[in-house]
């Protein structure tokens, strides 16, 4: 059982993820905290896996809690979880060690799929934050960057290369599955290949090369 860590200053928020988490038979929501502070001392007396963190929270918001429990507790994988997408926020959650970042409009499945990733030990970022992430890095230095991002890109297939470009968008596996009509099986073995192929670490690091090197645009 992957055991979870719920953190948000909204009672029905918590309740909510509660809800979503317990229809999955491999997942345990163990404890629920209201703000940073409350999650970094829960996570000192029991066993966490993967901690689920609001931003926006009083007396420690998500942030602030993560680089504290990436600090003391660096075995524990955290994922941010709220609404507001800016990009500051996505670096900020990925430079202080986020195991991902999920949107709270995103659908229960995702968040499902997202704490199964992050427990597995694997980077999760949403469609929407790849989105930002990308558009956030991608610019700057782009003709060098452009330049050797297709040196790297000339390895792959030409199948290989449309998935990539749909990583590029940001698009989920199942999403890519259905713009080019695969399924989500055969486009996770794609990402898998390109991956090795390309010596990229996660996804987004992929979607960063595939956008430096204009492919889809």
């Amino acid at each position: 059982m992957i055991r979870v860590l719920v953190t948000d200053d909204e009672p029905l928020i918590r309740a909510g993820i509660r809800m979503i988490l317990a229809s999955a038979d491999d997942i345990d929501v163990v404890a629920e905290a209201a703000n940073g502070r409350e999650a970094v001392e829960l996570v000192r007396s029991q066993r966490i896996d993967v901690a689920l963190l609001d931003i926006q929270m009083p007396v420690m918001d998500g942030l602030t809690a993560l680089a504290e429990l990436r600090r003391t507790a660096p075995e524990v994988r955290v994922l941010i979880l709220t609404t507001f997408g800016e990009r500051h926020n996505v670096l900020r959650a990925l430079s202080e060690g986020s195991a991902g970042f999920l949107l709270k409009d995103s659908a229960p499945a995702e968040l499902m799929r997202a704490v199964r990733a992050a427990a597995a030990g694997e980077a999760y970022l949403s469609p929407g934050a790849t989105r930002h992430v990308v558009d956030s890095l991608a610019s700057g230095g782009a003709t060098h960057r452009a330049e050797n991002a297709r040196r790297r890109l000339e390895k792959l297939t030409d199948r290989e290369r449309d998935v990539l470009a749909l990583l590029g968008e940001g698009l989920s596996n199942a999403d890519a599955g259905q713009r080019i009509h695969m399924s989500e099986a055969t486009v996770k073995t794609y990402v898998s290949r390109i991956l090795a192929k390309l010596e990229c670490e996660n996804r987004v690091q992929a979607a960063l090369l595939a956008r430096d090197a204009g492919l889809g645009t």
